[in-house]
Parts: structure tokens; C-alpha cells; sequence
């Protein structure tokens, strides 16, 4: 049985009939952008993270460029985050103008390492991205602390995080704007791509209206300059049927994790650590061996496809080097990328999938002498 990271299709089969109707009624209603599917979407959703507006946008990187600039980062603004990210966290606060400063981060969580982040301040540093990465929420209390003390503004990047909790509060809801992307591998994901950004400011959200509109409020006139950036009314219709299905996602994602932890417990690889406080979303469950390369090819030999998020820090990539970081810098990063890979992880995956999977990676970690 071939074991994938990542599939759709069995969840697609499940709610293929839900999806088409959305998609229906989206093509019947005659209006086809910016219209009742995705204003109920935005509402719904900001509801459920607990903020009061949401705003819907073309993609999870879009998400990230106007949460930077309706908080107001301007050309050579320095943003502190982490480079164990997607690119796109990082290409977004480089679009937005500002200059990213990167923190190593915690090597049992792989969030960002709040006790690390105030000594990166500088007099140019006007906001922090905190990445709520895998499923787990970062520091926020320690991060808001330390935006405090220096007037910073704080973004989340909850591009993994849909329905992580911290402290009670859900992701997306501890900041003054936070991003979001619905990828179809995503938590919540449609059959394309999709973003938002959420805050509790009125004012920020009437910005980011204007700014996911050619910086327009009425058509054909500029307030400001904007960007074509608008979540469409088929995947908002198709995400806002997904939204009721989100608590049984995550609790199937839970239970797989748990089934993991207990399959794989005895081996010698390191498994997810839960922060205190944090409730896990697992977008991704990943473990981490000194041998990894060799564990991964010795996966893909018996059938079970794996992933690495991400084999490359960004402060080492050549389309970065213009930040000056070199190879060192960031020593906690740069050990995570060479070890840590990724367990198939989606609600359709099934037991006897999973259990395929345990079993040729005990089998692979016996071949390798680990």
C-alpha cells in the first residue's frame, strides 16, 4: 500500500456533493466577485477565531503583504521573524518594503524563541511575524510583551494554524492583524487558492478592503494604492461549507498524531513537542532523526512518500542573501532543516494507511541502524 503525505481526493468524495452545490448556487447567483458567499465567509470565520473582522484575499502570501501594510510598514521598516518559514512569510514583509530580521528558534517547538526576539530590536524595527508553525501557536504572550515595551505591531502567520489554541484564545485572534491561507493542503483549504486577514480593528479592516481593491472604495477611483487581491465567491462558498466541518478535521488530525506518538514512541526519533498552553492543530506531524535523509529514502523504497518543511532556512537562500546572514547565524534553524521531515497527516488518511506507514518506518529506522 502506497502511503502519500498529503491527499484530497477521499475528502473530496466525501463532500462532493456539498461542494458542488456551493459551487452551484455561487454560478446561479449571478454575482461572481465580492459578493454574499464571501462576506458570510468572512464573518463566519472571524467569528470562529474569536476577532471581529475578517477580510478575504487572494492567497496566504497576499494575506501576509497587507496585513504588513495596514499595520504600516513602510520602505526599510525592519520586521523581525523566524527562517524556519515558507518563503512567502518572508517575501511578503520584502514586498511590503520592510527588512526581514530573523530569531533562531526553540529546538523542541521550532517556534520562534521569544527569549531571543527583544535583543533583535533595533531603533528601525517596527513589527514582529509570528509564525504559528506546524499546528502550534508561538509565544504570543511573551511576543505582545516585548511589542509592548518597544511600540512594535504584531502579525500572526497562521498559514498552519487554522483552529490552534493558546491559552483559550484561537489562532488569529492575539494580534493586530493575522494572516491566513486556504492552499488546498491547508487545515482548512479549498480547491485552489485563498486568504484572509483578520483583525479586531475597524479601521484596519476598511484599509484592507481598500487595499485588496486597487486601493479603491468605489470603482474606478483610487484612495491609496491597492493590489487585486479578492478572495473569489466559489472558493468563499466552498470554504464556508468546509468551515462546519473544521472541529472534525482537527479531531481526526488529533487522533492521528496520538496514534503516532504511541506507534512511534519507543523508536529513537524525536517527536512533536506540545508547548505548554498550546493546543495542536497538527498541520503537520513532525519528526526529527540525525539519520534523516537516509530514513527518508528508506521510506520511499517501501512505498511511504514523506516531506520536508523546509530543507533550507531562508537566511541561507541566495534570493536572501542581501540580508547579510550567512550559514551560523542561526544555529537551533539550521539543525532542525538537515533533521526534521513529515509523517503523512490529513483527515482522510486512514488507520490502516497510517499503520503502513508506522510500520516501514520502524522498519526503516531497524535498517539504518537507528
Amino acid at each position: 500500500m502506497a502511503v502519500n503525505v498529503w491527499g484530497y481526493l477521499k475528502e473530496y468524495e466525501a463532500e462532493r456533493e456539498e461542494i458542488l452545490a456551493a459551487v452551484t448556487a455561487v454560478l446561479e447567483s449571478g454575482k461572481l466577485i465580492l459578493g454574499p458567499h464571501v462576506a458570510a465567509f468572512e464573518g463566519a470565520f472571524a467569528g470562529y477565531c474569536g476577532t471581529r473582522f475578517g477580510v478575504g484575499c487572494d492567497n496566504g502570501t497576499s494575506a501576509v503583504l497587507l496585513a504588513l501594510l495596514a499595520v504600516g510598514i513602510q520602505p526599510g521598516d525592519e520586521v523581525i521573524t523566524v527562517a524556519n518559514t515558507a518563503v512567502p512569510t518572508v517575501s511578503a514583509i520584502v514586498s511590503a518594503g520592510g527588512v526581514p530580521r530573523f530569531v533562531d528558534i526553540d529546538p523542541a517547538t521550532y517556534l520562534m524563541d521569544a527569549a531571543k526576539l527583544e535583543a533583535a530590536v533595533t531603533p528601525r524595527t517596527r513589527a514582529i511575524v509570528a509564525v504559528h508553525l506546524f499546528g502550534q501557536c508561538a509565544a504570543m504572550e511573551a511576543v505582545r510583551d516585548v511589542a509592548e515595551r518597544h511600540g512594535l505591531r504584531v502579525v500572526e502567520d497562521c498559514a498552519q494554524a487554522h483552529g490552534a489554541v493558546r491559552n483559550g484564545k484561537v489562532a488569529g485572534s492575539m494580534s493586530d492583524a493575522a494572516s491566513f491561507s486556504f492552499y488546498p493542503t491547508k487545515i482548512l483549504g479549498t480547491y485552489g487558492d485563498g486568504g484572509m486577514v483578520l483583525t479586531g480593528s475597524e479601521e484596519m479592516a476598511k484599509k484592507l478592503k481598500r487595499l485588496r481593491f486597487y486601493g479603491m472604495e468605489k470603482t474606478y477611483y483610487a484612495l491609496e494604492h491597492g493590489y487585486n487581491s479578492r478572495l473569489d465567491e466559489i472558493h468563499a462558498a466552498i470554504l464556508l461549507g468546509k468551515l462546519k466541518h473544521l472541529p472534525e478535521y482537527l479531531a481526526r488530525r488529533r487522533q492521528l498524531a496520538a496514534r503516532y506518538d504511541a506507534g512511534l514512541a519507543d523508536t529513537s526519533l524525536t517527536l512533536p513537542t506540545v508547548a505548554p498552553g498550546n493546543e495542536h492543530a497538527y498541520y503537520l506531524y513532525v519528526a526529527r532523526h540525525e539519520k534523516r535523509d537516509a530514513v527518508i529514502a528508506g521510506l520511499k523504497e517501501r512505498g511511504v512518500n514523506v516531506n520536508i518543511s523546509y530543507p533550507w532556512p531562508i537566511h541561507t537562500m541566495t534570493g536572501y542573501a542581501h540580508l547579510g546572514y550567512k550559514e551560523g547565524d542561526l544555529p537551533e534553524t539550521e539543525r532542525a532543516a538537515r533533521e526534521i521531515f513529515s509523517l503523512p497527516m490529513y483527515p482522510s488518511l486512514s488507520d490502516a494507511e497510517q499503520d503502513t506507514a508506522i510500520a516501514a518506518l520502524r522498519d526503516t529506522l531497524d535498517a539504518v541502524g537507528a
